[in-house]
């Protein structure tokens, strides 16, 4: 029995060399693999850093740098009379390319060259083309046969802004409603006292 006794110590002792051998090996394997994956992580974020541009993800397509321009304008929106006021947190900063900001929703700030009105718009969920002004919620103030929708740049009637990049110091007019030249004219002049803010 002594013997037959070693024998199988002797065997269990190989069978446990061999597992805990295989268990290290596969633990080192693993640990070698994980530093692996971690060290291509960190290559690829670095060179994300050292190539990365001023350029943000989902800027408008003609847009330039961010900072490649820092530009203020004035707006009014007027619908039947009533001004709309950009200054609530659903319209505050919405792109870091043209919004509004500082709880002011007089004054558009656009921070990069190639980016227009419709950019501003869009980023407020806000529709508008020629002849519609559609809110979030859906509801549209659209010409008709009683009241239309008119835009102004800098005094001047405009046909469609989509289109437009604000300079330095522009006002900008939206009315809707059947505005007479008289009214439209003392927002015009409302609008020529009104502060940007810079």
């Amino acid at each position: 029995m002594g013997r037959n006794e070693r024998k199988e110590r002797e065997i269990k002792r190989e069978n446990y060399a061999t597992k805990h051998t295989a268990q290290k090996r596969r633990n080192t394997l693993i640990t070698i693999g994980v530093l692996s994956l971690i060290g291509l992580i960190v290559a690829y974020a670095s060179y994300l850093f050292l190539t990365m541009t001023d350029e943000a993800p989902g800027g408008p397509e003609n847009a330039g740098a961010l900072g490649s321009e820092h530009s203020h304008a004035g707006i009014t929106v007027k619908i039947f009379g009533d001004e709309f006021d950009f200054s609530g947190a659903a319209y505050q900063i919405k792109s870091p390319w043209i919004h509004f900001e500082s709880n002011d929703g007089s004054t558009i700030h656009k921070h990069a060259t190639g980016v227009d009105l419709e950019y501003l718009f869009n980023s407020l969920s806000i529709g508008l083309d020629e002849k519609c002004f559609i809110f979030p919620d859906g509801k549209q103030f659209c010409t008709n046969d009683e009241y239309s929708l008119k835009y102004f740049i800098n005094g001047e009637s405009a046909s469609d802004i989509r289109g437009y990049e604000i300079n330095e110091n522009d006002k900008i007019l939206i009315t809707f409603g059947g505005e007479t030249d008289e009214q439209v004219q003392e927002y015009l002049k409302q609008l020529d006292n009104q502060e940007i803010i810079k």
